[in-house]
């Protein structure tokens, strides 16, 4: 197989994390309850007054971190074979993670009229804005002034919000039909093997994906107790440990690009059947890594919990530092950061910014974009105007 991808196009970047919950006015602020043993479990109040559960905001935290890392280790690949094994773990599992999170806070949603407001302006608007915001700051930062504003070609990170959009859109479908996750894989199989979709709406990612939020639409409290308890946690060790070793052998002699599920088999120069052989031995292993994740997820709550409900900040937000880093050459005229322990600081400034852009104040900076209200923007309903009215 191919050697590991060049550094990929920006309109193409993989990337994480998350709005995952529809219930309240901001989508990282819904109720995950449920999904632990009673004696275990730990909520705090959200912002709309019902009950978080920590699970679910730990879960979050730790992924959003494992992005910026990813993101981190990005240019250090080729000069580092232990960077690039710990790339392709990471992006094996820490998306699907997301997007099964985001499937499961998606199991409610329907065509009423407040959830598909709250999608507009947790999804929709906030896609938009940092679409041109990103790609202002492609055309300043990069030197690039005719870099194209484009809503069909998602840029850099923005990708998650359109797939998230498309995903919540088609929920009703996948309550109805019989087999949703067969479906799923199916479509996923299907797509990995159509070179001709192109790139509008980034539509490869959202198809390929798919399979992975569907599950979330079908998990329910007792399939995560399945994987919380001390057996699956000791498990989860070797399993992790045989990931490592595999992922480093495989470093040198896999093209990274199968992770970021953005391209048919035949636009990585493989033969056409392998998309669906990769798409389907893929599948399998991003759900084992999964499961052993969730397995070390801590349930009660920690410092970090609060961290879960600013994710959404933390993903859009450290885009701009990370893209920027390779535009400025910092990788390139810095060459401490080449080094075992400038890469080792290098990870642990990625996990330490990715922390602070979720805290409580970025959030309370940043809420006109991540979750704008726009009642203006919304028809009342007759009733609501007729109580007024009285």
């Amino acid at each position: 197989m191919n050697n590991l991808a060049q550094p990929h196009s920006e309109r193409r970047t993989p990337l994480p994390p998350t709005r995952t919950e529809p219930q309240p006015a901001a989508a990282d602020a819904a109720v995950a309850g449920g999904a632990q043993q009673a004696p275990r479990k730990r909520t705090e109040p959200s912002k709309n007054g019902k009950q978080r559960d920590a699970f679910f905001d730990n879960a979050k935290y730790l992924a959003i971190v494992l992005v910026a890392m990813g993101h981190s280790w990005e240019p250090l690949r080729d000069g580092s074979r232990s960077a690039a094994a710990l790339y392709i773990m990471v992006y094996a599992f820490h998306m699907p993670a997301f997007i099964i999170i985001s499937g499961y806070f998606s199991r409610s949603f329907d065509m009423r009229k407040d959830r598909l407001q709250r999608l507009i302006t947790g999804v929709a608007v906030p896609y938009i804005l940092f679409e041109v915001a990103y790609t202002l700051f492609k055309r300043y930062a990069d030197n690039d002034p005719g870099y194209d504003f484009s809503l069909l070609d998602p840029w850099y990170l923005t990708w998650f919000l359109i797939a998230l959009f498309i995903w919540r859109l088609t929920t009703p479908i996948w309550k109805v039909v019989r087999w949703p996750v067969p479906l799923a894989l199916a479509i996923a199989v299907l797509a990995s093997v159509s070179p001709d979709i192109g790139n509008d709406l980034d539509l490869q990612r959202v198809l390929q994906f798919l399979p992975f939020f569907v599950i979330g639409l079908n998990l329910k409290p007792e399939h995560f107790l399945m994987v919380r308890n001390k057996r699956a946690r000791i498990l989860a060790l070797p399993v992790f440990a045989c990931a490592l070793v595999f992922a480093y052998w495989a470093a040198p002699r896999m093209n990274a690009a199968w992770f970021y599920h953005r391209d048919a088999a035949q636009e990585l120069a493989a033969p056409w059947w392998s998309g669906a052989v990769m798409t389907l031995a893929m599948f399998g292993c991003s759900l084992v890594l999964v499961a052993c994740f969730f397995a070390w997820i801590p349930g009660r709550t920690m410092w970090c919990t609060a961290l879960g409900a600013g994710t959404l900040y933390g993903y859009l937000l450290h885009g701009f530092l990370a893209k920027g880093s390779r535009f400025w050459g910092w990788y390139d005229d810095w060459d401490w950061i080449h080094t075992p322990w400038g890469a080792v600081l290098l990870t642990l400034f990625a996990g330490t910014l990715i922390t602070v852009l979720c805290t409580p104040p970025v959030q309370r900076m940043f809420r006109w974009a991540m979750e704008p209200k726009m009642a203006w923007a919304f028809k009342k309903d007759a009733a609501e105007v007729a109580r007024h009215r009285k």
